[in-house]
């Protein structure tokens, strides 16, 4: 028995998920979250084979909750479900170690066999977002930049965003205008929007 995490806010995709792949014979949803800090608890409390995680969730991405459950439950597979990927998200994912990446139209066996597919060590990449992930290249965007983007995308001011990644004010405006050049944006709020456009961030 393959037994399963399911994390996604929405509660009726995630109940619905649940009973869908409650039908298979060798699936069992042991538990399910609404949040990213909420999946992190319920892996630990329940060691779950795999994760299926939501890419957007209210408090963090599935992405980076796929980096620590890696450091958590190593033995644990994740698969990554979205309404919306973006080759970036591909790549970030890919990095993070998850093992499937899909968007949420497809069905629920399709779903059920990359669940076992991941289980047993292997790996399932939609074929269209692996398409567009080639295409778009790599991001122009530093580690560093990207962090202070992403900070700036929640509405962080340059002084708040200075003392969370322990740089100075001078610093974190660099790196906010080297990321508006690099994605040919007018300012730092332009650039946010192209970087979340590309999956960069």
């Amino acid at each position: 028995m393959i037994r399963l995490l399911l994390a996604d806010d929405e509660n009726l995709i995630r109940t619905a998920l649940a009973a869908l792949l409650g039908l298979e014979d060798d699936l069992e949803v042991v538990a399910q979250a609404a949040s990213g800090a909420e999946a992190l608890a319920m892996a630990r409390a329940h060691r779950p084979d795999v994760a299926v995680l939501d890419l957007q969730m209210p408090d963090r991405d599935g992405i980076s909750v796929a980096g620590d459950l890696a450091e958590a439950l190593p033995g644990c597979g994740v698969v990554i479900v979205t309404g919306h990927g973006r080759a970036g998200h591909l790549k970030r994912a890919l990095s993070a170690g998850v093992r499937g990446f899909l968007p949420k139209t497809v069905n629920a066996a399709v779903l059920a066999q990359v669940v076992r597919t991941v289980h047993t060590g292997g790996r399932y990449v939609d074929p269209e977002l692996a398409a567009e992930a080639i295409s778009a290249g790599d991001s122009p965007l530093t580690p560093r930049e990207a962090d202070v983007l992403e900070l700036a995308a929640g509405g962080a001011t340059v002084e708040e965003i200075a003392a969370k990644v322990h740089l100075s004010v001078g610093t974190v405006r660099n790196h906010l205008s080297s990321a508006a050049g690099k994605l040919g944006a007018a300012n730092r709020h332009a650039a946010v929007d192209a970087a979340r456009r590309h999956g960069w961030i």
